[in-house]
């Protein structure tokens, strides 16, 4: 999973929480984006860092919302890519029993 693409999707959300005057913290962004908390945490702390975000309040700055805002009316690339027919579990051979 791209970091990039999660902390998109983390910006929508949040921006449509504050949008609905709602609260977000990890826990319900990890529910809402189906991704591990490790992965929301390290794209929370990069948002931090680029002044996009408040850790602390989970609130968006002014520059975040200005992005986030946008992004609520986007279509999103997804989080993870598509298992493709190659990518997906070989089925295991079935043995056969002569009778």
């Amino acid at each position: 999973m791209n970091i990039r693409t999660l902390s998109t999707h983390i910006l929508e959300a949040l921006a449509r929480a504050q949008i609905e005057g709602r609260r977000s913290n990890l826990e319900t962004l990890r529910e809402e984006l189906g991704v591990r908390r490790t992965d929301i945490r390290t794209a929370v702390s990069q948002l931090h860092r680029e002044r996009m975000l408040d850790a602390l309040t989970m609130r968006l700055t002014l520059v975040g919302f200005a992005i986030g805002q946008p992004l609520t009316k986007a279509a999103l690339p997804p989080l993870r890519q598509a298992m493709t027919k190659a990518a997906e579990p070989a089925e295991a051979p079935r043995e056969r029993f002569a009778a």
